[in-house]
């Protein structure tokens, strides 16, 4: 067997194993697993809100609807209730991630303690 063989042996071998995980790697993906919900939640409600708020804008503007004033009175209505939605995500983003970060705290500690040695 060459050297060339055997080094495409282990290149090939290398693609099946289980990669060897590390603290850093550990941390990392543990930050991801807390901020992952939160910025899911706030990217849903962020679209949503501003889908809601255009189809208000669009109504009070009367881009669409049937041109009547009762058009206006319904798409400043929905445009509100899209504003509160807007409104609302980010102070639940917070929330919802004050909660995971108190939820990982002791794990994150531990792992950024072993990382940094003390």
């Amino acid at each position: 067997m060459t050297n060339y063989d055997e080094r495409r042996i282990k290149s090939i071998r290398a693609r099946y194993e289980e990669p060897e995980r590390s603290a850093y790697d550990e941390i990392i993906e543990l930050e991801r697993r807390v901020k992952r919900p939160a910025l899911m939640l706030a990217y849903v409600l962020g679209v949503i809100g501003s889908l809601i708020l255009g189809v208000g804008m669009c109504l009070a503007m009367q881009v669409i609807g049937f041109g009547g004033a009762l058009d206006i009175v319904l798409g400043v209505a929905i445009g509100l209730v899209g504003i509160l939605i807007v409104s609302v995500n980010y102070p639940l983003y917070k929330r919802i991630l004050a909660g995971r970060r108190a939820k990982y705290a002791d794990e994150m500690k531990a792992l950024a303690d072993l990382l940094i040695g003390e």
